[in-house]
């Protein structure tokens, strides 16, 4: 298991949801509809709360290091090793992907300059993950530093509308390197990640549902997406999962969760109204949204359905980006609701699509799916039809099979930006790159 042998109780509330100070209400951020926050009791059940394990920032030198045999490990070596040059050769003369492209975030405008930092960061990752010193890892890193290396450069990252997009992207590729400049700016960069979640600063107390949040840069409501890319550079950054920051996102992303808990105050109403199948959706804020309810014909937000019946329905991507994020924050794989996540992946494990969005999202899904198993610690999934699987083997030969002849990936259905190129290659490296990690069993 990758976390600590010393388990320790204590109570979730008290670490996931640290109380408000009822003598005195905070003033809420302007930026904030109050009409749009609802109140959620913060009741949660004792649970084991114990330190996750470093994340492991390098893939593994040989074979023997992960539960995969050599062929395959060396078919999965040569796929990066493919994918990684067709990255170098779209890499613009300053060091940059996706520079002049732009990104759409969701409810936002197109953002050019910071979807290339962004892609950029994670690019450079990619080639770091992998131990190259290649060209295209110097001049990646070298666009990112003279790209916020100014006062001016960063504030205006920071007051952009994808802020937490950059800045996580950012974060996990500076975890990445060894330089103590670039150490520095980590610890600037969390810093920033830090302010940024939506808690007591903006004048949020614990019982509403944006609390320990993150989303678009800190002006626009919290989601799944960005809180797990929030977390995803926090864990790479080696922060512990005791930190405040941490515990705090654990109250937003449990209240994401599809789960029924055993306090009724605590669930939300699409909870209550729904299976409560233990999979996640995109947001709980707002009264909850859901791209898999949308694709269903429900509506985004549920409204579509008949009156009284209102739920919303949990999806591949944000269950892996949830299913993690509980394990980032400390809690046991015995937990009940990591149990539930475990169990709503196993009743819809698939490498064919993103379940609940088909193709939509697809290759981000396998990345979030690669490192939650990889945080899971499992060599091996069993689905609901008792069936085991090896996931490292059956991820590479999905990546394999769409590889294309250049090295690169990319996505038919274009949405979220999959139908280009160089970021769909990317997430298809990283996911790659989880599976040949070194395994903490083998190495105990």
């Amino acid at each position: 298991m990758p976390c600590a042998e010393v388990l320790f109780v204590s109570s979730l509330l008290a670490l996931c949801v640290p109380p408000s100070t009822p003598a005195v209400e905070p003033t809420l951020d302007t930026r904030i509809d109050r009409s749009k926050i609802t109140i959620i009791e913060p009741a949660l059940p004792e649970r084991g709360i114990r330190p996750c394990a470093k994340a492991e920032l390098r893939i593994a030198s040989d074979a023997a290091l992960v539960p995969l045999d050599a062929a395959t490990f060396d078919r999965a070596r040569a796929a990066l090793d493919r994918g990684l040059a067709f990255l170098a050769s779209t890499q613009s003369r300053r060091g940059a992907w996706f520079e002049g492209s732009e990104v759409t975030a969701t409810d936002m405008e197109p953002r050019a300059r910071a979807s290339a930092i962004a892609v950029t960061a994670l690019g450079a990752k990619a080639f770091a993950q992998a131990s190259r010193t290649d060209v295209a890892r110097t001049n990646a890193y070298a666009y990112l530093q003279a790209n916020m290396s100014t006062v001016e450069q960063r504030k205006a990252i920071e007051e952009g509308g994808l802020g937490t997009y950059v800045m996580s992207s950012v974060a996990s590729a500076l975890a990445m390197s060894e330089t103590p400049e670039m150490q520095v700016e980590l610890l600037e960069t969390i810093a920033w990640l830090k302010a940024a979640q939506w808690d007591e600063g903006e004048g949020l107390a614990s019982d509403t549902d944006w609390y320990g949040g993150a989303g678009y840069g800190n002006r626009k409501r919290p989601d799944l997406s960005n809180t797990q890319m929030m977390l995803d550079a926090l864990h790479d950054a080696q922060v512990s999962s005791d930190d405040p920051t941490i515990q705090k996102a654990l109250a937003f992303v449990a209240r994401a969760q599809n789960f029924k808990a055993p306090s009724a105050a605590f669930n939300s109403a699409w909870v209550q109204q729904g299976a409560g199948d233990g999979g996640f959706v995109y947001s709980p804020a707002n009264g909850g949204e859901s791209f898999a309810s949308e694709a269903a014909g429900e509506g985004r937000f549920g409204e579509l359905m008949p009156a009284n019946s209102r739920s919303l329905r949990s999806y591949g991507s944000m269950t892996y980006a949830g299913f993690k994020s509980l394990l980032y924050a400390g809690l046991s794989t015995e937990d009940p609701r990591v149990q539930a996540a475990l169990g709503w992946i196993r009743a819809h494990w698939s490498f064919a699509e993103n379940p609940g969005l088909g193709q939509q999202g697809y290759f981000y899904y396998l990345h979030a799916m690669a490192r939650a198993l990889a945080a899971c610690g499992e060599a091996n999934i069993t689905d609901a039809a008792k069936v085991p699987h090896e996931w490292r083997r059956e991820l590479i030969d999905a990546l394999i099979t769409r590889q294309r002849a250049d090295g690169s990936w990319i996505n038919d259905e274009p949405r979220w930006e999959e139908g280009k190129a160089d970021l769909t290659t990317i997430y298809a490296l990283l996911a790659l790159e989880e599976a040949l990690k070194p395994s903490r069993s083998i190495e105990r």
